[in-house]
C-alpha cells in the first residue's frame, strides 16, 4: 500500500474536503463529486485526513471495508477504511426493543451494514508495521455485535468506486454498538451469525465467516495500514470489521434490524438528517 506521505497529486487547498464537511455538517446532499475524484487511494486517503482535521469530534474507531474484486488489481489493496467519531457513536444493550435513530441525508446515500465490531485493549506499539493474526487477536478486549449506518452526502459514493468512498469518511456515518460476543475466541466464525431485515423483509444473511478472512484479519489489515498513516490504534478504539450481510440500502422512516442469533439484535429506524444538531444520550464515552 501507497503511505499517504507520499502522495503528490493532493488537493492541496482541501477544497473536496471541506465540501464534503460542510454537506455532512449541514445535511445537505451533493450533487456530484466535489472537484476531480481520487485517481488512486493514496489521493483519496489525503483528502480523509484533511477531511478528519476538520471535522468537530474526535475519531475514536474505524470502519473497515472490504474492495470490491474488479478494483483490487488497479488499486493494490483488499480493503478501504474510514474514521468513526465519538459522537457517532451509540450504545444499545441486551434485549432493546425501542428502534435506534440514525440520521440519513436526503438525496444522498445511506445504508445499513451488519458488522462485527472489537474493542481494543491496548495500544498499537508506535512504528509497527507488519502484524499477524496472532497479534491482531491479542489486541482485542471484546468483540461486539452491531450496526454501521454508512452514509455520505453523495447518492454515487459506491458507484464512482472506492477511491471516492474513503475520500468521505469511508462512506462511514457512525456505529451502533450492541452487546458483547462473550465467547468469540472459542467459535468458528461460521458459528456466530447475522442478517438483516428492512421493513420487515430478511434482506441479507451471513456470519463473521462472511468478512474475507475473518474480523481478525480485517483488524491485522487495519493496523498495518494505519501505521503507513502515523495513526496506531489506541487502547478503547472500535472497529467495525466489515459488512457481513452486504450493503442494503434505506431511505428515511424505513426500520431495520440486524440479528446475531442468540446474540442478540439491533432494531434501528433511519430518520431525516437535521444537521450536526442530532446527538443521543446513548454515546460511547
Amino acid at each position: 500500500m501507497t503511505p499517504v506521505s507520499h502522495v503528490t497529486h493532493i488537493d492541496r487547498s482541501g477544497a473536496t474536503a471541506r465540501a464534503f464537511i460542510e454537506a455532512r455538517l449541514r445535511a445537505r446532499a451533493l450533487p456530484e463529486f466535489p472537484g476531480a475524484v481520487p485517481a488512486d487511494l493514496a489521493t483519496g486517503y489525503a483528502t480523509q485526513e484533511v477531511a478528519i482535521g476538520l471535522w468537530p469530534d474526535d475519531v475514536i474507531g474505524w470502519k473497515i471495508g472490504k474492495v470490491p474484486p474488479q478494483y483490487e488489481e488497479k488499486l493494490r489493496a483488499p480493503r478501504i477504511c474510514g474514521p468513526i467519531f465519538r459522537r457517532k457513536v451509540l450504545m444499545v444493550d441486551a434485549g432493546e426493543r425501542h428502534p435506534v435513530p440514525f440520521p440519513v441525508i436526503e438525496g444522498g446515500f445511506a445504508a445499513v451494514e451488519a458488522e462485527f465490531v472489537v474493542r481494543l485493549g491496548r495500544d498499537a506499539p508506535a512504528g509497527k508495521r507488519e502484524w499477524t493474526l496472532e497479534e491482531a487477536a491479542a489486541m482485542v478486549a471484546s468483540m461486539h455485535i452491531g450496526m454501521e449506518p454508512a452514509g455520505s452526502p453523495l447518492k454515487t459514493i459506491n458507484v464512482l468506486g472506492p477511491t471516492v468512498v474513503v475520500s468521505d469518511f469511508g462512506n462511514n456515518n457512525g456505529l451502533v454498538l450492541g452487546p458483547e460476543i462473550p465467547d468469540w475466541r472459542h467459535k468458528a466464525w461460521t458459528d456466530l451469525p447475522c442478517e438483516t431485515w428492512i421493513d420487515g423483509t430478511r434482506v441479507g444473511t451471513g456470519s463473521a465467516a462472511s468478512i474475507a478472512g475473518g474480523p481478525i484479519e480485517a483488524l491485522r489489515y487495519l493496523l498495518e495500514h494505519l501505521a503507513t498513516r502515523n495513526r496506531p490504534l489506541r487502547a478503547g478504539e472500535l472497529i467495525s470489521t466489515g459488512a457481513a450481510t452486504g450493503i442494503h440500502d434505506v431511505l428515511a422512516g424505513q426500520t431495520a434490524v440486524v440479528r446475531f442469533g442468540s446474540y442478540g439484535e439491533i432494531p434501528c429506524v433511519a430518520v431525516k438528517a437535521r444537521g450536526e444538531e442530532y446527538d443521543d444520550h446513548r454515546n460511547y464515552g
